[in-house]
């Protein structure tokens, strides 16, 4: 599925087993750390390392969602959105 200009797998969308977007940082953080600790096997490395960009397109979705809902926001209420000053873009 195209949105925007992002593809996102569609059964991200449809995973009961991710709650919300807090959720899914906190297990993707815990993927990271065991995958880093490198005592699993290759298969449980794989497994996780799947759940986890699951659990990262599904996050970047709700990212783009609150993006496009700030956008709608800005356009109505005529506010602008913020803008990183010469320092803080490098």
């Amino acid at each position: 599925m195209l949105v925007g200009r992002v593809l996102l797998d569609p059964a991200t969308f449809m995973d009961p087993t991710i709650k919300d977007f807090e959720a899914a940082i906190a297990e993707l953080d815990g993927i990271v750390k065991k995958l880093e600790e490198g005592d699993l096997s290759l298969e449980t490395s794989l497994e996780l390392y799947e759940r986890g960009v699951h659990l990262s397109r599904f996050c970047h979705s709700r990212l783009e969602e609150a993006e496009r809902r700030i956008e709608i926001l800005n356009e109505r209420g005529e506010l602008k959105p913020a803008t990183l000053g010469d320092d803080e873009s490098r």
